[in-house]
């Protein structure tokens, strides 16, 4: 899987972003902006908004790729991935949990979930780019 081409490289994707820090959310939104793609984000704040999002009665545009914090207010991110796992239409959409926690735990479960990946959150702009620049849809599940 190493020749994969980089998602966010890909053209005309939609990434939905589930991060209810609104600091956390606009460093990804400015990460994207400087990658050459067509993307379309959508950005909801907390775990029900996502789930109203893919499986409410007016669901928003199935994306190519879901972002997802864990610890969200309302419905935490293990439960919105639990959903999406368990859903025939949506299972393959693949998850890459950016979460503050480097709990194994946290890791075990996102895994025994199906997250595509779980990656720790960059303590700078930089290093969300360089993260955010290397998405595929084959990103190794490590910490």
């Amino acid at each position: 899987m190493k020749n994969e081409m980089p998602l966010l490289n890909r053209e005309a994707i939609t990434i939905l972003l589930v991060e209810d820090e609104p600091a956390h959310a606009e460093i990804v939104r400015r990460n994207l902006a400087v990658i050459p793609s067509t993307h379309r984000l959508v950005h909801v704040e907390d775990g029900q908004m996502a789930l109203d999002y893919l499986f409410g009665a007016n669901p928003g545009p199935l994306p190519d790729l879901i972002l997802l914090d864990l610890h969200l207010p309302k419905v935490d991110g293990f439960e919105v991935l639990r959903q999406i796992k368990e859903n025939g239409t949506r299972k393959n959409i693949p998850v890459i949990v950016l979460t503050t926690s480097a709990a194994d735990s946290d890791l075990a479960e996102a895994s025994r979930l199906g997250a595509a990946s779980y990656k720790l959150k960059p303590v700078t702009f930089e290093g969300y780019t360089e993260l955010l620049g290397t998405a595929t849809v084959a990103w190794p599940v490590i910490a």
